[in-house]
C-alpha cells in the first residue's frame, strides 16, 4: 500500500481549509505536514486539526523554501495577487503544486508558473474545479467527444453569480478591486472561459471581443437618508444587499458556513462576532460606499477555428448563485445544462435524452462551495502524485495557460473596445 502523500497548506483561508478536509477524510492517503498563513487565528486552527508540529507551522512561505523539501506537494490557495512567487519558487524545490484559480494575474506570470513547473519535472494542478464536476465533465468526455452532438457549431455559456455572492466578494470583499486582486472575468469567470476553451477541443481562439462595467453598485445609486453601514442605516430593511440580512440573519439562523465564516476570520463566527465585523469591518459597509471597481456584467464573444463561435455572460443580478447555464449546439443535436442535469434533443430522432451523474462524495465536501467538484480536484490531485501519473490531472499546465490567456485577451477586448485577434503579435500572444 502507497504511503499518504504529505502536503504542505500555503494560505488556511476558505479554499485551503476546503482541499485540506480530504486529509480528514483519507488519512492513508493524504497527511498535512505544514502550513503557512501569516493569520494566527486561521493557522492554528488547521494545526489543530491536522496536528501539525509547531515547527512546520510559519506565517510566512519563504520560511518553506529555506527549509528542506519535507513533503510531496504544496496547495497554494493564498489570494490571487499572491499566488505566482510561491507557485515558482516551490515549483523549482521539487513540491508538485495545486495552485489555487486564477493561476496569476498577468499573462506574463502565469507562463513563468507553467514553464518552472515543467522545467522542475513537477505536476501542476490548477483549481480550475468546474472541469472535475461530474456532470460537467460528462459533457465533453461522454457526449461531445463521441459525437452524439455532431460537430460543435456554438456554445453559449451563462454564469449567474448571484445578487448578495456578488455584493459579498466583489464590492465588500477581497474581489472588490481590481488592484488589490484582478479584474472580474479573470477572478470569477476563468472557470467558464476555460470550459468553453475544453468544449472547442483544441481547437485555436481567432478572434474575440467583450463588453462589460459596473452597474449599481456606485455611489450614484445609494438612497437617500442611507447611512454609511448597515447597522446604522435607517433604510436598511429596505436594501436587499443590507450585511444585516446577508450576515447577521444568518448567523440568528444558526449558519456559520459561508459567507458569514469569511467575515469572522479571527474567530469562530456568532452574533456577537458578526455584530463586531459588521461594524468595523469591510463587510458592514454600504454597497454603495464601497472602493469596488471590477464589472458587475460582462459579455465575451469568441470565435474558434472551423467557424465554432462561442458566447459567454457574466452577471450579477441573479437569484441563482453559480448555477451555470449552458447550451451546445451540434450539426447532429442540441444539449442543454441547467446546473443539475443534461438534456440532449437529437435531430434525426427528434427525441431528448436526459443524463446526469453521480454527485455523492465523502464527508462533508458536498456541503459547501463546489460540492463534488472539489472533492473530485483534490481527489485527483493526490492520486496523480501517489501514482505519478499527471494523465489523472484535468486541468495541467498546457491547457490551462491557454485558457487564461484567452481570458486576458478578452479583457484587452472590453478595456480597448475592439476585437483582438488571437496569435497576433500587434495583440500580444493569446495563442
Amino acid at each position: 500500500m502507497s504511503s499518504p502523500v504529505d502536503v504542505i497548506v500555503v494560505g488556511a483561508g476558505n479554499r485551503g481549509e476546503n482541499y485540506s478536509y480530504y486529509a480528514v477524510i483519507f488519512p492513508d492517503r493524504m497527511r498535512v505536514v505544514g502550513i503557512a498563513d501569516p493569520r494566527d487565528f486561521a493557522r492554528k486552527k488547521l494545526q489543530a486539526r491536522h496536528k501539525v508540529a509547531d515547527e512546520n507551522t510559519f506565517n510566512d512561505w519563504h520560511c518553506i523554501v529555506e527549509r528542506e523539501k519535507f513533503a510531496d506537494a504544496v496547495l497554494i490557495c493564498t489570494p490571487d495577487r499572491l499566488h505566482k512567487d510561491p507557485a515558482v519558487a516551490l515549483a523549482k524545490k521539487g513540491y508538485h503544486v495545486l495552485l489555487e484559480k486564477p493561476m496569476a494575474v498577468t499573462e506574463e506570470d502565469c507562463t513563468e508558473i507553467v514553464e518552472a513547473c515543467i522545467q522542475s519535472g513537477v505536476m501542476l494542478t490548477v483549481c480550475h474545479v468546474l472541469r472535475y464536476d461530474p456532470v460537467i465533465h460528462r459533457i465533453k468526455v461522454g457526449l461531445i467527444d463521441s459525437g452524439v452532438i455532431g460537430n460543435v457549431i456554438h456554445i453559449q455559456h451563462l454564469e449567474p453569480v448571484g445578487f448578495y455572492h456578488f455584493a459579498h466578494s466583489f464590492v465588500r470583499g477581497n474581489w472588490r478591486s481590481e488592484a488589490e486582486s484582478s479584474f472580474a472575468l479573470l477572478a470569477k469567470s476563468c472557470h467558464d472561459l476555460d470550459l468553453i476553451h475544453h468544449w472547442a477541443g483544441g481547437r485555436r481562439c481567432i478572434k474575440v471581443s467583450s463588453f462589460g462595467s459596473l452597474s449599481h453598485f456606485t455611489k450614484e445609486n445609494k438612497p437617500a437618508n442611507a447611512a454609511n453601514r448597515c447597522l446604522d442605516c435607517p433604510v436598511e430593511g429596505d436594501c436587499a444587499y443590507s450585511a444585516e440580512k446577508i450576515y447577521l440573519d444568518q448567523v440568528k439562523r444558526g449558519g456559520v458556513g459561508w459567507p458569514v465564516s469569511v467575515i469572522c476570520s479571527n474567530s469562530v463566527p456568532d452574533i456577537e462576532s458578526v455584530t463586531e465585523a459588521l461594524r468595523t469591518g469591510p463587510y458592514g459597509r454600504c454597497v454603495y460606499e464601497c472602493d469596488n471597481d471590477v464589472c458587475s456584467n460582462q459579455v465575451v464573444n469568441i470565435e474558434f477555428e472551423g467557424g465554432l463561435t462561442a458566447a459567454f455572460t457574466m452577471v450579477a443580478f441573479t437569484e441563482e448563485i453559480c448555477l451555470r447555464k449552458t447550451s451546445i449546439y451540434g450539426s447532429k443535436g442540441e444539449l442543454s445544462y441547467n446546473g443539475y442535469e443534461i438534456k440532449v434533443f437529437d435531430f434525426l430522432t427528434r427525441k431528448t435524452t436526459k443524463y446526469t451523474a453521480d454527485m455523492r462524495v465523502p464527508g462533508n465536501f458536498g456541503t459547501g462551495g463546489h460540492g463534488a467538484a472539489d472533492y473530485h480536484l483534490i481527489d485527483s490531485f493526490i492520486a496523480a502524485v501517489q501514482h505519478k501519473d499527471p494523465s489523472r490531472i484535468r486541468s495541467g499546465p498546457k491547457e490551462t495557460l491557454a485558457s487564461h490567456k484567452l481570458v486576458f485577451a478578452a479583457e484587452r477586448a472590453r478595456m480597448e473596445s475592439r476585437v483582438v485577434f488571437c496569435g497576433d503579435p500587434c495583440d500580444g500572444e493569446s495563442r
